[in-house]
């Protein structure tokens, strides 16, 4: 290990750039100062909100860890390359009973004693209790298997040395695509050694307990919409009429943990309003139901509705973005062939939360390499390596560039579309929202 650490530094160094800048726009680690020193036996129990972008939010935290991590099973039989990605950057598999079987499970025995000695000997870990990712933000189940693994970590130090369980929550503003906002919200860590004596003897008691303590906190942290036959209109909701509601409460709904915060006083006046009134608030989630049909239907967001541009408007910005899109397209072309290369593997997905994960794993393990390799030689033959140089370094930051416009482009499209509807639609559109919003405000206040 030791011989290749500086390699590994290197490619963790290149993989934090891309997902702290590329991937993400802003990531946001809070309560870093909870982390304890490098020495401590950790274990770190996390939501899982985004496959393999989370593990890769937390072990590109760490500079002086090399966490191991344990994960569900089934994503290391993707590809013979995302098997290989994930035991580099210090996954294991996990196999889970729903999912892989009964018999599937005896191979977690292999797993679990190396993360359990790795705990012994002041390792760190990683782990996701509710076994799978959500695709919504809430936060399900837990299995007790990583409370079991922190106490028999434990015991291989015959309790006599402690271990410390450091609950974490993300949040992301979007799952799709690029240039997104995380948050990394590090709780308070908890002591397991304040259970030793009582897992002596009553074992299960001790892990509830344990586990009581680790969930309160990540629920508290993160924005867990339990509503779930009315979560697509919370969740729509929380991102239109939400940015008001942040501004009136003082909170910056650009800037993610600020909205996150907002996000979570929104649903829980919308809960206590449920229970108050559930007639207005049924009414509310009927009406936000309906409006988001009539958006499905016209092709537009609320964004659109909410802007109100005339046709000319509409179409100057839609010919200026389209220009702006060619001219940034054609200036780095070669970042079109990274976002453009994992399109068949990202068709054939089931999942499709595996989405941005795979991007980012397919680009810098391969496509960043080939492609941005290949650009730096034919510059350098071409012209000179010096042009090919600052070509190289200026690559990504196009690349972030080109995705703006190409947002923007589409914005514009969809603002045409909506400028092109009849003055009466458009009219019936702003008077429903108008009509959603004022119902809003009085369900919250």
């Amino acid at each position: 290990m030791n011989a290749f650490y500086p390699i590994y530094r290197i490619f963790r160094s290149y993989l934090r750039f891309f997902y702290n800048h590329i991937q993400y726009r802003k990531v946001y680690r809070i309560g870093l100062e909870n982390i304890p020193s490098s020495n401590t036996p950790l274990l770190i129990a996390c939501n899982h909100q985004n496959c393999m972008n989370d593990p890769l939010g937390l072990v590109l935290t760490f500079r002086d860890r090399k966490p191991s991590i344990l994960a569900r099973a089934d994503i290391f039989e993707k590809s013979t390359l995302a098997n290989n990605f994930l035991r580099s950057i210090g996954l294991l598999p996990a196999f889970r009973m729903m999912v892989d079987g009964e018999e599937a499970m005896k191979k977690n025995e292999q797993s679990f004693k190396i993360t359990e000695s790795q705990l012994a000997n002041g390792n760190t870990i990683i782990i996701f209790p509710e076994g799978m990712h959500q695709n919504r933000h809430w936060l399900g189940a837990f299995s007790s298997g990583y409370t079991k693994m922190a106490f028999e970590a434990a015991k291989m130090n015959n309790f006599e040395k402690d271990l410390i369980v450091l609950p974490v929550c993300n949040h992301y503003s979007n799952y799709f695509g690029i240039q997104n906002q995380l948050v990394l919200k590090f709780g308070k860590p908890i002591s397991v050694q304040q259970f030793f004596e009582l897992y002596k003897t009553k074992p299960r008691t001790a892990q509830r307990q344990l586990d009581a303590l680790v969930r309160e906190q990540i629920e508290n942290r993160m924005l867990n919409i339990t509503d779930d036959i009315n979560y697509n209109a919370i969740d729509f909701l929380r991102n239109s009429y939400g940015n008001l509601f942040a501004k009136a409460n003082n909170l910056n709904p650009n800037k993610l943990p600020q909205k996150l915060e907002a996000d979570k006083l929104l649903f829980a006046k919308l809960e206590e309003a449920k229970n108050n009134n559930p007639a207005l608030v049924e009414k509310l989630y009927k009406l936000t139901n309906n409006y988001i049909e009539n958006l499905k239907q016209l092709n537009i967001c609320d964004a659109e509705v909410e802007s109100n541009s005339g046709l000319l408007n509409a179409a100057t910005q839609l010919i200026a973005s389209f220009f702006v899109t060619i001219i940034t397209f054609a200036i780095a072309l070669p970042n079109i062939l990274l976002y453009i290369a994992p399109t068949p593997l990202i068709n054939r997905l089931k999942d499709k939360m595996f989405e941005s994960s795979i991007r980012y794993g397919l680009s810098v393990l391969l496509t960043i390499p080939l492609i941005y390799g290949g650009t730096f030689l034919a510059i350098g033959l071409a012209i000179n390596f010096y042009i090919a140089s600052i070509c190289m370094a200026l690559l990504p930051a196009m690349g972030v560039l080109q995705w703006s416009c190409y947002q923007f482009l589409l914005k514009s499209v969809r603002k045409v579309r909506f400028a092109k509807l009849s003055h009466a639609a458009k009219q019936n559109l702003i008077a429903t929202r108008n009509g959603l919003f004022m119902l809003c405000n009085k369900v919250v206040e």
